[in-house]
C-alpha cells in the first residue's frame, strides 16, 4: 500500500529555517527499540522499520508525531499492526506527521530509496558498487522516517537482505546474531547492537569485500575480534590500520580508563566519502585514504594521519557514542574532546613537541581565519540553518584547545578525575557542554563559571604584554568584536611563561598565570641580567599574542628556549616577518643582515650537536609558513607580494645554508628497510625539508635524483612535490613520470592532482580546467575534488587570486556544479574565499561578485545558501 498518494501533502517551504539552541525542547516521543529490515537494490532499496514508540512525560495526548524524512518513497504505515488512516498522515518534503496516536504503540513504516542516484553521499548510497551509509549529522532521515535527532537513543536490531553473489558481505552495528538464505539467490545477515544509540550512529555496508582479521585482548581479559573490510586488491594495505587501532585501544585503557565494550570492532574503507571517517558504533566507515597504506604508496605523513584518524574514531566509542550529545549545538563536546584525545595519543606515539606544532599549525591555518572573518562562531554555536556547515575548525580544533586549557588549569590528575566522572555520570545518555564542565568542577573543586565563556563567545582574545617605565610587566586581554557580539567579557586564560637571560640564555624564572581580568601584573624573580620573556609555552591557550620583541631577543629564544614549541613558534614568526618584509608588506630595518642572522640561527638547528636533538623538530624549523599562512597576517592581501617575498627569503636562506643543508640531507639518509615509526620518520622529515629548501634555492638536480632512486613513497613524493613547486623544465618531466608510474592507484594519483594544482605557471588555471576532463579526475569523488579544486583555491595564491578574476569565476562555476551533486562538499569548498574582505580592493570586488553569483543561483542547496550569505553578510 502506497500511502503517499492518499496522504495530505503540506506546501513546500520557500526558505530554509534557522534552528536555535534557545528553542531546544526534549523529544515529544521516545523510541526504545528499532527493528530494521533492508532489501538492498541499487535502484530501489526497500526499508521496513518497526519502532517501539512512547509519548514523552507531560506531552499532550493530542500531540502529533513528526518524523524526519528526505527523498523517500512512502509505501505503508501501520500502527500496532493496523493500516494507519490516510487522513491522519501529512507529508512534506522533509517530514511525515502522524496524528491521533496512543500513548505507546508499535509503528511500522515501509519506504523505498534510490542509493544509485544518491550523489550527496548522505544516507544510503553506492561507492564503487558497494552499499554504504553516512548518517551524521542528518543522513538517517534519507533512509527511513525517524526522529532523527541525537537525544533519541534506541536499541537496534538490523536484518540486511541482498544478492549473495554481488554482496556477500553485509554489515551493521553491534554483534552478528544470525544469517539465512533467501529466495532468488539472496541471503540475509542479522545484527544486534546492545547499546542504545542515536540514529546518526547507525551504519550499514554491503559489498564484495575482503576481510583482514586480527584480535585484541582488553585489560579485563575480554577477546575482541578486529575486522578490516576493503576491496580485494587492497587486502595487503591494512596492516598499519590494525596496528594503530590496537595501540589506540591499549592507550585509551591506560590513559583514560576506557575499555571497548562489544565482541567485534570493524572498519570499512570507502572511496566516496565526504569526511575522513565516521565513528558508527562498532562499525567505523573510513575514507579509504585513511585506511590503505604501504611503503610504496603512502608517505610518512599518510601513516601519521591514519594513526591519528583511527585513534580518533575509536576514542569516539566513549566520547561520542557511550556518551553522546544532547543536540547538534553540543557538537564540540564530542568532537573537541575527542580531537584532544587523539592529539595526546599521537604525541605519546611520536614526538610530543612536533605533534603540538602540527596541531597548532592546523589551528592557525584553519580556525584562526574563522575567528577573524564573517564565519566566526562560538565553539558551541547558538543557531544554524544546516548543521553540516558547523563541522568546522572552531568546533573541532578550538574545541580541543578548550579541553587542553582545562587540563592546564586543573592539572593532569584532576583532569583525569573529571573525565572519569563525566563518563561514569553520563554513560548511556545525551550530554551537554555544561555536563562536561560540571564534571570537571566537581572533580577538581574549581569554579569554572568564567571558563564557560569560551564555549559561548566567538572570536579570539588578544593578549598584550607591556613593560612600564618602573619595570612592571602587565598582561591585558581584549577580544575583538564579532557579528552580533560587540562587547566581550574577560575570559579565563592559562598562560604558561618563562624568562631567559639575555646574555647567558639561562632559565631564570617560569610559571603559569591565570589571566581572568582585563589586566594583570606579572612578577619575576630578582635576576642579575635582563630577562627575555617567552609567553604561551606549549601554546597554552588559543589566543593572539601582541608582544613586540627585538630580533636579537627572538634569536635568543631560537637558541635557548627550553619549550620546544616556543622555539619553533619564534622561528616560524621570523620566517613570516622576513617574508612579508621582503615582499614589501611590512618593514624591517637592515633586512639583508637580519635574514643572514636568521639563516645562521637555523644552521645551528641542523648541526645535530645537541644530544637531545629531534630531527622531526629541526624539519619543522626549516619549513616555515606557506603562502596561505602568510596571507593571514596581512591587513590587505596582495598575493604577488606574499608569494614573491616568501620565495625570495627561502632562496636566500637556502643559499646561505647550502653546505649545512647538503650535510644534513646526507647525514639523515638511511639504507634501513622502511618503517613509518618515529625513529625513521623524523630523519626522513629533516632530509626532505633540506631537499625542499635546496630546490627553492635553485638546486633541482638533487630532487630529480631522489625522485628516480627513491625506495619509498615518502622520498619519491617529497622530491616530486619540490619539483612541482618549481618552474623549471624538470617540473613537467617529474610530474609525467610520477603519473605514468602510479596512474592505476587512485589514492596516489590524488597527490599528483594536488601538485598539478600548485602550478606556478601563468596559465595554471588552463591546466586546472584541462584536468577536469582528465581520466584521473572524478567530480563525484570528494577526495579528487579536494585534491584539485581545494588545493588550487587554498594554496595557489597567484593563480586563484589572479588580478583578472578568472580564478574567482572558476570557483563560482565549480561550487554550483558540485552543489548539484554534493551540497556538503560544495559548502566546505566555499570557505576558500572566507578572507575575501582582506583582498586588495580590485580583487575584493571580483571575489564578492563571485559570492553574489553563487548566492543568487537557483536552485541552491541550503548548505551553500547558508555559507554564501554568511560570507556576504556585513
Amino acid at each position: 500500500m502506497d500511502n503517499r498518494d492518499a496522504a495530505i501533502t503540506a506546501p513546500k517551504k520557500d526558505a530554509p529555517e534557522t534552528v536555535r539552541l534557545a528553542d531546544y525542547t526534549p523529544p515529544p516521543f521516545l523510541i526504545d527499540t528499532v527493528d530494521l529490515y533492508f532489501s538492498l537494490d541499487p535502484k530501489q532499496t526497500i526499508v521496513t522499520s518497526r519502532l517501539a514508540v512512547r509519548r514523552g512525560d507531560g506531552v499532550p495526548s493530542d500531540a502529533p508525531l513528526v518524523l524526519n524524512g528526505v527523498d523517500l518513497d512512502l509505501r505503508a504505515v501501520r500502527v500496532d499492526g493496523e493500516k494507519f488512516p490516510t487522513d491522519c498522515i501529512v507529508a512534506d518534503e522533509n517530514s511525515l506527521t502522524l496524528k491521533g496516536l496512543p500513548e505507546t504503540f508499535t509503528l511500522e513504516i515501509e519506504t523505498a530509496c534510490a542509493p544509485e542516484a544518491n550523489t550527496a553521499l548522505s544516507g544510503l548510497y553506492l561507492s564503487n558498487g558497494m552499499f554504504c551509509t553516512q548518517c551524521e549529522a542528518e543522513g538517517f532521515r534519507r533512509i527511513t522516517y525517524f526522529l532523527d535527532r541525537p537525544d533519541v537513543l534506541s536499541k537496534y536490531t538490523v536484518a540486511i537482505e541482498a544478492d549473495r553473489e554481488a554482496y556477500p558481505v553485509l554489515l551493521a552495528n553491534g554483534n552478528p546474531v544470525g544469517a539465512e538464505d533467501a529466495p532468488n539467490g539472496r541471503h540475509v545477515k542479522r545484527w544486534e547492537d546492545p547499546h542504545p544509540k542515536p540514529s546518526y550512529l547507525f551504519a550499514l555496508v554491503g559489498g564484495d569485500l575482503a576481510c583482514v582479521e586480527d584480535a585484541f585482548t582488553t585489560a579485563s581479559g575480554r577477546a575482541v575480534a578486529i575486522r578490516i573490510y576493503v576491496q580485494h586488491q587492497n587486502k595487503d594495505k591494512c596492516g598499519y590500520t590494525i596496528d594503530s587501532l590496537k595501540r589506540a585501544m591499549r592507550w585509551d585503557e591506560e590513559t583514560f580508563g576506557r575499555e571497548y565494550d562489544l565482541d567485534i570492532f570493524m572498519i570499512v574503507a570507502v572511496d566516496h566519502f565526504n569526511f575522513g571517517a565516521m565513528e558508527n558504533k562498532g562499525l567505523n566507515i573510513f575514507n579509504s585514504a585513511y585506511v590503505l597504506a604501504s611503503p610504496q604508496t603512502a608517505t610518512d605523513q599518510d601513516y601519521e594521519i591514519i594513526e591519528s584518524i583511527v585513534a580518533h574514531e575509536y576514542f569516539h566509542n566513549w566520547s561520542g557514542n557511550r556518551v553522546t550529545c544532547r543536540d547538534w549545538f553540543q557538537l564540540c563536546l564530542k568532537e573537541g574532546f575527542t580531537v584532544f584525545r587523539d592529539q595526546e595519543f599521537s604525541a605519546d606515539m611520536r614526538s610530543r613537541p612536533v605533534q603540538r606544532i602540527k596541531d597548532v599549525r592546523r589551528l592557525w591555518s584553519g580556525q584562526f581565519p574563522e575567528d577573524d572573518g564573517p564565519l566566526a562562531h562560538p565553539p558551541r554555536p547558538d543557531r544554524y540553518i544546516t548543521i553540516d556547515n558547523f563541522y568546522t575548525a572552531t568546533v573541532y580544533d578550538k574545541g580541543a584547545e578548550l579541553a587542553r586549557m582545562l587540563k592546564n588549569l586543573l592539572g593532569e590528575e584532576a583532569f583525569r578525575a573529571g573525565s572519569d566522572l563525566y563518563f561514569d555520570r553520563h554513560d548511556g545518555t545525551a550530554a551537554t557542554v555544561e555536563d562536561f564542565v560540571k564534571a570537571m568542577e566537581d572533580a577538581s573543586g574549581r569554579d569554572l563559571t568564567q571558563f564557560r565563556r569560551w564555549y559561548e563567545s566567538a572570536g579570539r582574545p588578544r593578549i598584550a604584554v607591556t613593560h612600564e617605565p618602573d619595570g612592571a610587566i602587565f598582561l591585558t586581554q581584549k577580544t575583538p568584536p564579532t557579528a552580533g557580539e560587540a562587547e566581550k567579557a574577560a575570559r579565563h586564560i592559562p598562560i604558561k611563561w618563562a624568562a631567559y637571560g639575555a646574555d647567558s640564555g639561562a632559565l631564570i624564572d617560569e610559571g603559569l598565570i591565570e589571566l581572568t581580568e582585563t589586566a594583570q601584573p606579572l612578577t619575576l624573580k630578582q635576576q642579575g641580567e635582563r630577562p627575555v620573556l617567552s609567553f604561551l609555552q606549549g601554546f597554552s591557550a588559543p589566543v593572539t599574542l601582541d608582544y613586540e620583541q627585538s630580533v636579537a631577543d627572538r634569536l635568543t629564544l631560537m637558541a635557548h628556549d627550553r619549550d620546544r614549541f616556543n622555539q619553533w613558534s619564534v622561528t616560524f614568526n621570523l620566517w613570516r616577518d622576513l617574508s612579508l618584509a621582503r615582499g614589501g608588506v611590512i618593514e624591517i630595518e637592515a633586512l639583508d643582515d637580519t635574514i643572514a642572522q636568521f639563516a645562521e640561527a637555523l644552521g645551528a638547528a641542523l648541526s645535530g650537536g645537541d644530544d637531545n636533538a629531534d630531527p622531526a623538530l629541526a624539519a619543522e624549523l626549516l619549513r616555515g609558513p606557506t603562502a596561505s599562512d602568510l596571507a593571514q597576517y596581512c591587513d590587505v592581501i596582495d598575493p604577488d607580494q606574499i608569494v614573491d617575498g616568501r620565495a625570495a627569503v627561502r632562496a636566500a636562506v637556502a643559499g646561505a645554508l647550502s653546505g649545512p643543508l647538503h650535510d644534513a640531507y646526507h647525514r639523515m639518509a638511511s639504507d634501513a628497510p622502511y618503517s613509518p615509526a618515529a625513529d625513521q620518520a623524523g630523519p626522513r622529515a629533516l632530509k626532505n625539508a633540506c631537499l625542499a629548501l635546496l630546490v627553492a634555492g635553485g638546486d633541482s638536480e638533487i630532487a630529480e635524483r631522489q625522485a628516480r632512486e627513491a625506495r619509498n613513497m615518502t622520498d619519491e613524493a617529497a622530491a616530486t612535490a619540490a619539483l612541482a613547486l618549481s618552474d623549471g623544465a624538470a617540473r613537467e618531466e617529474a610530474l609525467e613520470n610520477f603519473y605514468q608510474k602510479w596512474r592505476t592507484d587512485p589514492l596516489v594519483v590524488n597527490k599528483w592532482l594536488a601538485w598539478r594544482a600548485l602550478s606556478p605557471a601563468p596559465d595554471a588555471l588552463e591546466d586546472i580546467r584541462a584536468l577536469l576532463r582528465h581520466e584521473a579526475y572524478d567530480s563525484t569523488n570528494p577526495n579528487k575534488v579536494r585534491a584539485l579544486i581545494g588545493v588550487f583555491g587554498r594554496e595557489n595564491l597567484k593563480s586563484f587570486h589572479s588580478a583578472d578574476g578568472a580564478g574567482y569565476r572558476f570557483f563560482a562555476e565549480q561550487i554550483l556544479l558540485i552543489d548539484e551533486k554534493n551540497p556538503q562538499l560544495a559548502a566546505r569548498l566555499i570557505t576558500l574565499v572566507e578572507n575575501w574582505r582582506k583582498l586588495e580592493p580590485a580583487r575584493q570586488a571580483l571575489a564578492k561578485q563571485a559570492l553574489e553569483d553563487i548566492a543568487a543561483a537557483k536552485p541552491l542547496s541550503s548548505n551553500v545558501y547558508e555559507m554564501a550569505t554568511r560570507l556576504l553578510k556585513n
